[in-house]
């Protein structure tokens, strides 16, 4: 890949915010639902409305709950139901990622979602974070087939990951992508990517709106974080076009 071909991934969880990546030059999408749970699987009518609103790559999160990355049968069927939902509806990718009990990754499952999910591009995301060891793990996800991985280095953020970054993209040598994630923004994106050697970004670059409604009702709330109703994150046009150009005048 040339040097002057960076990847940059918005997630989003909105048809909202899906148009505005777009609109402010990102090449791909990570659609899900309910980001802040961390991002849970995407509806069939946000899926398909979104891929009929946007051109650029679409990529769908498959994770039927919040919490652990450990699935029981059951949850795992749901997310090969999901895998070939997405495909129905016109995705290009799909995200995952499956642990066993002790933070390895769960080479089979991953493999048998990879294998259902041809010809889409396969992200192993960042349950790859929460492996007991990253550079064991790292061989595990190539093993399974995935295409890429969606990684902040096992640290919260990429600045604060940048060494173990460079280190998976060394050892990865090729044979699966790393995309570094964590707090990546128009103002330290220049330095995550001369640090690291990465040529894919993820970014979130959610911004509070408030509500437009007039009557607010106080004396109950329907979500977990109280009063969460009259205020939702977007991602702003703006946010995104400040990055996708902060990369190019990286590489200059």
């Amino acid at each position: 890949m040339h040097s002057n071909e960076i990847t940059v991934e918005i997630c989003v969880d909105s048809l909202e915010s899906a148009i505005a990546a777009e609109r402010g030059g990102a090449k791909r999408v990570e659609l899900c639902s309910d980001l802040l749970e961390g991002g849970i699987s995407p509806s069939a009518g946000l899926i398909a409305t979104a891929r009929k609103k946007i051109s650029i790559g679409l990529h769908v999160m498959i994770r039927p709950r919040g919490g652990d990355f450990y699935y029981i049968d059951d949850e795992f069927d749901v997310m090969r139901r999901d895998v070939v939902m997405a495909k129905q509806f016109g995705a290009n990718g799909v995200v995952f990622g499956i642990l066993d009990q002790d933070a390895n990754v769960d080479i089979q499952r991953t493999r048998t979602l990879v294998d259902l999910a041809r010809p889409l591009q396969t992200t192993y995301h960042r349950a790859f974070d929460m492996c007991a060891d990253l550079s064991r793990s790292l061989e595990h996800v190539v093993e399974a087939g995935a295409d890429r991985i969606l990684t902040s280095g096992g640290a919260q953020t990429a600045v604060e990951g940048t060494a173990m970054l460079r280190t998976l993209v060394e050892r990865a040598n090729g044979r699966v992508i790393i995309m570094a994630c964590g707090k990546v923004d128009d103002q330290n994106v220049q330095a995550v990517l001369e640090k690291t050697g990465v040529r894919e970004i993820h970014a979130a670059l959610r911004t509070a709106v408030q509500s437009p409604m007039k009557y607010r009702g106080k004396s109950i709330s329907m979500g977990t974080s109280g009063g969460g109703e009259y205020q939702r994150f977007v991602v702003p046009e703006d946010k995104v076009a400040k990055l996708v150009e902060a990369t190019r005048r990286g590489l200059e």
